[in-house]
């Protein structure tokens, strides 16, 4: 099916879990993971109506930069594309991160933390942030662990370059959405118990191509869709292994 096609069944699909839910659907922010896809996929994507993409890493979105310049400008808020990091963040990436993307989803620790903000200060900017979490067991999953969050969040206070805007999580990939319902309905109740001490975290970074209904159900702002839009990645043969 072609880009368009895929973009219209995932957005009915989107309606139909936000009636279920009795949610609106304004309130639920579709990603497209736009990694190992080229410039010209995103130049389709954005002509379909996409506005919000996802990166993994730094050095592969600098390498897409100048063909999309003209929609992506991430040293203006108001420019027509969003791009945000979604994959792990390497220390030594943190000043490029900043400068390169309108917001950093996956930040984990104190010390990505206080590199982001030191870069986003000299830019001059207020850099949005999500704090993954994990909540799995796996090894290759990312994030702060559930009981540390509290510390990280308090810890974030002082930091004036970034703006904690919410949670992220990537639960086990399974082929029964339902087995991802746990790991959503725990994330919104760390969410729920950070919003009094950090008001400005509303937000929900939960979902993605096999189960962004049932993360819908449990409270999602943002759902992150890459195959069901793109199809399989291409695995770009400049596309590098680390941020």
């Amino acid at each position: 099916m072609s880009l368009a096609a895929n973009h219209a069944r995932i957005r009915e699909q989107i309606s139909e879990a936000c009636r279920r839910a009795n949610r609106a659907e304004p309130e639920i922010a579709l990603m497209a993971v736009s990694k190992n896809h080229p410039a010209e996929l995103i130049l389709e994507a954005y002509d379909v109506g996409l506005r919000l993409f996802g990166e993994s890493r730094v050095q592969e979105w600098q390498q897409k930069l100048p063909a999309l310049q003209s929609l992506c400008n991430a040293t203006q808020y108001e420019s027509p594309m969003q791009v945000h990091l979604i994959g792990p963040l390497q220390s030594n990436k943190t000043a490029r991160a900043a400068e390169l993307f309108h917001a950093v989803d996956t930040v984990d620790s104190l010390k990505i933390a206080t590199r982001l903000d030191a870069a986003a200060r000299s830019l001059g900017k207020r850099l949005p942030i999500l704090i993954e979490v994990k909540l799995s067991e796996e090894e290759s999953k990312h994030g702060v662990m559930p009981m540390e969050l509290p510390s990280l969040m308090a810890a974030l206070a002082p930091l004036v370059g970034l703006v904690p805007t919410g949670l992220m999580t990537v639960p086990p990939w399974t082929e029964d959405p339902e087995r991802a319902r746990p790991y959503f309905r725990e994330l919104r109740r760390l969410r729920d118990r950070s919003l009094v001490a950090c008001p400005t975290l509303v937000q929900l970074s939960m979902g993605m191509s096999n189960d962004f209904a049932v993360a819908i159900e449990e409270g999602s702002t943002c759902i992150r869709i890459g195959s069901a839009l793109f199809g399989e990645r291409l695995y770009m043969h400049h596309a590098l292994h680390t941020n």
